[in-house]
């Protein structure tokens, strides 16, 4: 298998140290991996790239299209599999108990039933197996609306125990972190681990760190601190947890 570092941004960086760290305890083998909303591929592609077999199921014909070409531009098509349907339905998708890891990244927020969504990634996944789930975090949700002056928005959504916007859009799901582990457990699983993500990226003005590498790299330092200290998971824009079948 080939040994690249996958190619990250800020933004990511987090959840990609926490991946690689959880590849290495499978000791290069060539992993079946499923990444349910895997849209065009931004997991998928860097995840072919250096030998895994990827499984991409997403609701939306487009982003399946578009994760073709990324596909075949990165001589990666061999490896990537993309499916038509939805989180719920992974059962139907995928072989139960076959899949070394499931990322399911940004699903939660938009599923009708998180609990369901939760149960198919565990149902999909082998014993030992290691889910990646990534979900909007509410409380800096809320801190975000205050910022801005969208005071109203903010009310709502923290008075809004089912986690919703409550801005507008009926179909933006929030969590806090007690929330997303109790989901977790529900589901059969176990949380390894929680990180932060974007716990400082979203604040810094674009402005400081574009075209300025070292203000980038620092920032970038900054996230890897801050994303295991449990007093900054509350402003981070993203929960990530880590989780074992």
């Amino acid at each position: 298998m080939a040994g690249a570092r996958p190619r990250t941004t800020v933004r990511t960086a987090v959840v990609w140290e926490v991946l690689r760290e959880a590849l290495a305890g499978f000791h290069g083998e060539t992993l079946r991996v499923v990444d349910a909303g895997g849209g065009s591929g931004g997991f998928a592609v860097p995840l072919a790239e250096i030998g895994h077999d990827v499984t991409v199921v997403d609701p939306s014909p487009d982003s399946l299209a578009a994760l073709d070409r990324r596909a075949a531009e990165t001589d990666t098509a061999a490896r990537i599999h993309a499916v038509q349907g939805d989180a719920a339905g992974l059962a139907d998708i995928v072989p139960a108990g076959s899949a070394d890891l499931v990322l399911c990244h940004s699903v939660l927020e938009f599923v009708d039933d998180p609990a369901a969504a939760l149960a198919a990634v565990a149902q999909v996944l082998r014993p030992g197996g290691i889910a990646s789930i990534l979900a909007a975090n509410r409380v800096a949700a809320v801190v975000a609306r205050v910022a801005a002056g969208r005071l109203g928005e903010a009310r709502r959504l923290f008075d809004d125990d089912s986690g919703w916007a409550g801005d507008g859009d009926p179909l933006v799901r929030r969590f806090g972190v007690d929330e997303l582990h109790a989901l977790v457990s529900a589901a059969g699983l176990s949380a390894r681990a929680t990180h932060g993500v974007r716990v400082f990226a979203d604040v810094v003005p674009p402005a400081l760190v574009d075209g300025d590498p070292d203000a980038a790299r620092e920032l970038l330092a900054l996230e890897h601190a801050a994303a295991d200290r449990t007093e900054f998971l509350a402003v981070a824009t993203q929960l990530h947890v880590l989780a074992e079948r």
